[in-house]
């Protein structure tokens, strides 16, 4: 078994405990694994391991493996922050995209999608912490977005996603992903239909997971420590 898998096999066990500790079935939890900075032979062993679903935070890093992979049949999230000039090829490349922080984004990216392709599946970034550090709309706004989101083409907003503030306190860290989870629960009462909330990394995933994360976003501790220097970005998984 290589590393990876040993890591993989790892993880999974945690999500599965977690999963079961707050009374949830642990098929309701799905990894996803980032595999930004590592090489695209990386992300294949993780494949040959059972792993389906990986996330990208850097544009042309993560196209480059779209297309060196896509004999593979993954599925791939972008998860990092999004700059308006560089929505085409995120928007025709991947599956997802988890950051959506403003309409800008989100009208640019439904433009943009192939019309032959199916819908983008997108989440609202929430800033839950109120860090001026991080991305994402705050939380008082984001109920607007999601519904200006929610009526666009070619987009398909399945749920909200969050990085709160790293903290060693788990009573912290579950009060973060809480509002996340009260805020998904409004949107869904007041009709949109939504079923992901992408929260939880290598350090966090527990709280998550016990606040109802359904897409949890690990790297380190599948692929260990990053394998380059990568552009200065707030940490995704």
């Amino acid at each position: 078994m290589t590393t990876i898998a040993a890591r993989l096999d790892a993880v999974r066990a945690r999500i599965a405990a977690a999963a079961r500790h707050a009374g949830r079935d642990p098929a309701d939890v799905k990894l996803l694994a980032v595999s930004k900075t590592w090489p695209a032979e990386a992300v294949r062993e993780a494949a040959a391991a059972g792993q389906r679903a990986f996330g990208e935070n850097y544009v042309q890093e993560g196209v480059d493996k779209v297309e060196a992979l896509r004999a593979l049949g993954l599925e791939w999230h972008f998860i990092g922050p999004l700059q308006s000039n560089k929505t085409r090829p995120v928007a025709n490349a991947f599956d997802w995209v988890h950051g959506i922080d403003r309409l800008k984004i989100a009208e640019r990216l439904s433009a943009q999608r192939d019309v032959h392709l199916p819908p983008l599946n997108v989440c609202i970034q929430v800033n839950v912490s109120g860090e001026d550090s991080k991305s994402g709309v705050a939380p008082v706004e984001a109920g607007a977005l999601a519904h200006a989101v929610a009526a666009l083409p070619r987009l398909r907003l399945r749920g909200l996603m969050c990085i709160p503030e790293p903290s060693a306190d788990e009573a912290v860290l579950r009060a973060r992903f809480a509002v996340l989870r009260g805020l998904y629960d409004g949107l869904r009462a007041a009709g949109l239909a939504l079923d992901t909330l992408s929260m939880g990394m290598s350090h966090d995933l527990e709280p998550a997971i016990a606040e109802g994360a359904s897409i949890v976003r690990v790297g380190t501790a599948i692929f260990g420590e990053r394998a380059r220097t990568a552009p200065t970005s707030t940490p995704t998984a």
